[in-house]
């Protein structure tokens, strides 16, 4: 383990909270104390709790993905299947769709969300996984919800957005980039190094535009994962899943090393008491391990 992870990681264990829960995705810490996860393919929403361990809260998810909360503390959900949409579900569990199409036109397949501190919502909408002949628009883009519910561009210079994270005072969003196009899936099918895998950051103005979009870090390999969930610590350390564990990343983008487990992770969140619980969601799975520093919170 390289030196520079000894400071982040409490310790490298990582431990097994639960098993065989379909493959899981959009971990998300809740303030009463308990963690929730979807699982693509059987689409539902799921709890664990130290006490309880795992129940069903929601199904029919539309493979539901990334998650996250408003600033009303309601439950954001990307959901790609047919209805590709941004759904935010009420206390009672009454589930709305507050964004469905840009312009008129339907979205790709949603992918993950984050809320800013005034309300404003961006997600990340590729398109390679969504046939040619659905596409409604040629771009892959990262979009807006302003607080009135209006929709927009926030950039098309992306060229596959998966996870997104904003920096401790918000003015950065980083957003992960899996891949290019179609032939980086046969790099990855013939154990070749894809140089496609990266994170871009934008700088986010007062009214929530992006400018200056740039290469953050660059996250080239061979190994399984691609650049996808992503959080940020309290001192702006950057932590994306991609290929062989979790990269982390110092506010300057020099790589700190790559936290490794018993499965590469699709996405993490920080949780627990103090924020200092990492859950992954790699696999069929939910693990856990510790850091020093407390995660950026939710909400």
């Amino acid at each position: 383990m390289p030196d520079k992870l000894g400071e982040i990681l409490t310790s490298p264990e990582h431990t097994l909270i639960a098993t065989d829960l379909g493959p899981t995705e959009g971990p998300l810490w809740h303030p009463e104390g308990y963690l929730t996860f979807v699982d693509l393919v059987g689409n539902r929403l799921q709890r664990w709790d130290q006490d309880t361990g795992v129940s069903v809260i929601r199904q029919n998810t539309g493979e539901g993905n990334g998650c996250t909360f408003d600033r009303q503390g309601r439950l954001l959900m990307c959901e790609g299947a047919d209805h590709r949409c941004i759904t935010r579900m009420e206390p009672d569990g009454t589930v709305t769709t507050i964004a469905d199409r840009w312009e008129g036109n339907r979205f790709h397949k949603p992918n993950d969300v984050i809320c800013r501190s005034d309300g404003t919502i961006y997600f990340t909408d590729p398109m390679l996984r969504l046939p040619e002949a659905k596409r409604e628009y040629d771009f892959a883009g990262v979009f807006k919800i302003a607080a009135g519910g209006q929709v927009s561009v926030a950039t098309d210079s992306c060229e596959y957005p998966n996870g997104l994270a904003f920096s401790p005072d918000e003015s950065i969003l980083y957003i992960a980039i899996s891949r290019l196009s179609e032939v980086c899936f046969e790099e990855a099918k013939n154990g070749l190094v894809c140089e496609h895998r990266k994170i871009r950051a934008f700088d986010v103005s007062d009214d929530g535009s992006l400018s200056n979009g740039r290469i953050f870090a660059t996250m080239y390999s061979a190994e399984d994962g691609v650049p996808d969930g992503m959080k940020v610590d309290t001192l702006g350390r950057v932590f994306c899943t991609g290929s062989g564990g979790i990269w982390v990343f110092g506010p300057n983008g020099a790589h700190l090393g790559i936290i490794r487990g018993p499965e590469v992770p699709r996405n993490i969140a920080f949780g627990g008491p103090d924020f200092r619980t990492v859950y992954t969601t790699p696999g069929e799975s939910i693990y856990s391990f510790r850091v020093k520093t407390p995660g950026i919170r939710p909400y």
